[in-house]
């Protein structure tokens, strides 16, 4: 079922509409080396082929799993034979990012003199996995999962090709089980397929939700109208359907695009979105102590002082999934991932903190004032360390009025600033008053 014109493509109209710029190159601009960047199932090799057949290009695929330096210097020189007799040639390695930075470069020569028309196929960012002079050298284009309408469609079209796909077979699909089966390809269109090729062998072997009919083998031999139609029902669908899982690759972009959104909604007050991703991210199959550690890092950085029991339940959220394991565990992660959605929020520690941090690359080296040094021997006392200095426990509400702990020649800071929520209005408050005290 592999498209063979851009007009069976589905998906990718961003990319592919009349008008749009990767279609208006390849119906009549010079043929470009480019980068194609999506998930499984998009038809980025699909794509490469097609682009090569438009531009009366000879086309050779390599993938990056099991291809080397020798494979690549064998496609050279069958370029270079090719461009000898005027003919252009597109070198297609699929999952790109496999290949190593000296791999990699090992192209650069070729894209450079025209040699070859490069394109890389990659499930991962190319800005983390593809060297920057190849990318420099080519153009990145981005596909995105298909829809489960263009599922649907796709699907609906192989059951009805005679010459590619299921026609012959005669199905009669339910239109549920086809939308479960779209809904559980979850963007990949490899996978509808797969499963709906499953489905069918299925019905052929008379699963259960499959009515039974006479002949099935000479019903497949013939073309007819007059063969009796079989069903591929919701429960056939659910047979192959089933123990799916979500897009999420460990590690990769995917990781780390989700746990950013978890971690925004946390920060934004929205519980529910928070649990949503959390689920995804459990789905996937993260690990949920890095989840763990990761809420440690929310209590710290977005709720802080205002709620200070966040870091402590955070630390018992993580404990109780280090006793319970999965899946009782990953509740007290949940529990914990509402409460720090709900609680008030303040980054006024991260934010003082960083402040002071680049204060102390600013200014290098400060000498501690002496009368902040402790004196526990008398030549030190003579040198006048300690001396002048206001034992706090010793002055009215425990605070040295107008006395100065930074370095002397630092300016005056005022790196935390209570927000005005939660605990920390009465943190603001009190440090307020005792500041207003005059030495």
């Amino acid at each position: 079922m592999r498209p063979r014109t851009l007009d069976e493509f589905v998906g990718q109209r961003h990319l592919l509409a009349p008008g749009k710029p990767l279609r208006e190159a390849i119906e009549s601009g010079p043929l470009h080396s480019m980068v194609l960047w999506g998930p499984p199932g998009t038809g980025k090799t699909t794509l490469a082929r097609l682009i090569a057949r438009r531009a009366g290009a000879e086309f050779i695929a390599l993938s990056a799993v099991m291809a080397g330096v020798k494979d690549i210097r064998a496609a050279v020189e069958h370029a270079r034979a090719a461009r000898a007799v005027g003919r252009a040639m597109v070198l297609f390695l699929d999952e790109v990012h496999r290949f190593n930075k000296a791999q990699q470069d090992t192209f650069l020569p070729y894209l450079e003199d025209g040699t070859l028309i490069f394109i890389g196929a990659t499930t991962e960012n190319p800005s983390f996995e593809v060297v920057s002079a190849l990318l420099s050298r080519a153009r990145v284009y981005v596909l995105k999962a298909l829809g489960e309408a263009e599922l649907l469609a796709l699907i609906r079209t192989a059951l009805k090709d005679e010459e590619r796909g299921l026609g012959r077979m005669r199905l009669d699909a339910e239109p549920e089980a086809l939308e479960l089966i779209a809904q559980a390809a979850d963007g990949d269109a490899r996978r509808a397929l797969n499963m709906l090729e499953l489905a069918a062998g299925l019905v052929e072997a008379g699963a259960p939700g499959a009515p039974e009919t006479p002949g099935p083998q000479d019903a497949l031999e013939m073309a007819g109208p007059s063969v009796t139609e079989r069903a591929l029902t919701l429960a056939i669908a659910r047979e192959v359907a089933t123990g799916g899982r979500r897009r999420f690759d460990k590690g990769g972009e995917q990781f780390y695009d989700q746990i950013s959104a978890l971690h925004k909604a946390v920060r934004g007050t929205d519980p529910d979105a928070a649990l949503y991703w959390l689920a995804r991210m459990l789905d996937g199959g993260c690990d949920p102590l890095y989840i763990a550690r990761r809420a440690v890092r929310m209590a710290v950085e977005d709720v802080g002082l205002a709620d200070p029991r966040a870091l402590a339940l955070a630390l018992d959220a993580w404990d109780a999934y280090d006793r319970l394991g999965s899946p009782e565990g990953e509740l007290a992660i949940a529990e914990l991932i509402v409460y720090l959605a709900c609680a008030p929020k303040s980054n006024a520690t991260y934010v003082g903190f960083g402040e002071a941090m680049e204060d102390v690359e600013r200014h290098g080296t400060l000498d501690v004032p002496l009368r902040l040094r402790n004196a526990p021997t008398r030549l030190m006392k003579e040198l006048g360390y300690g001396k002048g200095y206001r034992y706090a426990h010793d002055e009215p509400d425990a605070y040295a009025a107008g006395e100065r702990y930074l370095p002397d020649e630092l300016p005056d800071r005022r790196y935390y600033r209570p927000a005005p929520r939660g605990l920390e209005i009465r943190i603001g408050e009190a440090l307020a008053r005792l500041r207003a005290k005059k030495p």
